[in-house]
C-alpha cells in the first residue's frame, strides 16, 4: 500500500475536524430534545428504585462495534446486524463509548433495549459536551437530561462514566464542581486523566459523595486499584501506549489479587485496548482468574 502523501494526510484531518465540530453542534440540539422529554416523563421514580444490577462482577469491553474485530473476533463473514448477538454470547455487559461522541437519541437507546437479552447490562460513557466542551461549567442540568438514559435502560443500566480530559489537573475547587453536580440517585463514576487526582483528599470527598473513583490501568497514571464505595471500577487502556497493550496472565493476576481483596459488593471492569481484539482475549481472561467462567 502507498505511504499517504502529507497533502492528504491533512485533508483527512480536516475532514475528520470538520465532522467533530459537526457532531458536538449537534449534540447541543440533541441535548435540548432530550431535556424536553425528560421534563415531560413521569417514569423517573420507577427507574430510581430500580437501582441497577448490584452484588456482581461485570467484565466486558469498551465498545462492540469495531470494524477491525472482523475476521479476529467477529466471523468475516457475519452481517453487522449480528455482531451485537455474537457479543452478547461472550459476555453480559459493555461500556457504551459511542454516547461520548453522539448524545444519545431517545431511539437510540430503544435499540440498545431492543437488542439486548437475559441480564446484559449497559454502562455508558457520559457525552463530551460535559465533560470536554462544557468542563462541567454549569451542567446540573445537562447531567440530569443525560441521566433520563437510565430512566430508559431501567434494569439494563449499569454506570454512568464521567471521563474528564488529561489537561484538568487536579484543583478542590474543580472537585466541588463535578462532585456537587452528579446525581445522586445515579451509579456514578469518575476517570481521571491526570495523576494529580490520585490523592487522599479526592478519595475521601468520593467517599462522601458516595462517587466511584475510576481505577486505570494506563500510561503515566498510577497504578493502582481505588475503592470509594462499595462498587469498584477499573479501566484497562494499556500500560505503556494507549489501546494497544496486550496484557500478560502475569498482569491480570495482579489485578484479580486486589479485586479480591478490595472487599467491593460490586465489580465493573472494561477493557479498552481494542487493537488486535486483544480487548477481547484479556476480559476474557481476567473472568477466568476471578472465577467467572
Amino acid at each position: 500500500m502507498a505511504e499517504m502523501s502529507t497533502d492528504d494526510r491533512e485533508k483527512r484531518r480536516a475532514r475528520r475536524a470538520e465532522r467533530r465540530q459537526k457532531q458536538r453542534e449537534a449534540n447541543i440540539e440533541r441535548a435540548a430534545k432530550m431535556h424536553e422529554v425528560r421534563i415531560h416523563s413521569e417514569d423517573r421514580s420507577i427507574a430510581i428504585s430500580s437501582g441497577g444490577p448490584e452484588g456482581k462482577v461485570h467484565i466486558g469491553c469498551s465498545g462492540w462495534y469495531y470494524w477491525h474485530w472482523q475476521g479476529l473476533f467477529y466471523p468475516a463473514d457475519a452481517p453487522r446486524n449480528q455482531w451485537f448477538s455474537f457479543y452478547e454470547r461472550q459476555f453480559k455487559t459493555v461500556e457504551l463509548n459511542a454516547p461520548f461522541y453522539s448524545w444519545p437519541t431517545v431511539a437510540a437507546v430503544k435499540t440498545w433495549l431492543r437488542q439486548a437479552t437475559g441480564d446484559f447490562v449497559y454502562t455508558i460513557k457520559v457525552c463530551e459536551l460535559i465533560t470536554h466542551v462544557r468542563r462541567f461549567d454549569d451542567c446540573g442540568e445537562l447531567i440530569r437530561d443525560f441521566g433520563y438514559v437510565a430512566d430508559m435502560l431501567g434494569e439494563r443500566m449499569g454506570c454512568f462514566l464521567f471521563q474528564l480530559p488529561p489537561s484538568i489537573r487536579y484543583s478542590p475547587e474543580t472537585l466541588q464542581l463535578v462532585l456537587r453536580q452528579l446525581d445522586p440517585f445515579r451509579r456514578n463514576v469518575v476517570e481521571f486523566r491526570h495523576k494529580s487526582w490520585w490523592t487522599d483528599e479526592v478519595f475521601r470527598q468520593f467517599e462522601a459523595a458516595g462517587a466511584i473513583f475510576c481505577s486505570c490501568s494506563g500510561p503515566r497514571l498510577p497504578d493502582d486499584l481505588v475503592k470509594t464505595a462499595n462498587e469498584i471500577y477499573i479501566r484497562f487502556h494499556g500500560t505503556a501506549q494507549w489501546y494497544r497493550h496486550d496484557y500478560s496472565e502475569a498482569e491480570l493476576m495482579v489485578w484479580a489479587d486486589r479485586i479480591r481483596s478490595s472487599g467491593a459488593k460490586t465489580v465493573w471492569a472494561y477493557f479498552n485496548n481494542d487493537r488486535d481484539a486483544n480487548a477481547i482475549k484479556n476480559a476474557k481472561m481476567l473472568s477466568r482468574l476471578l472465577g467467572q467462567v
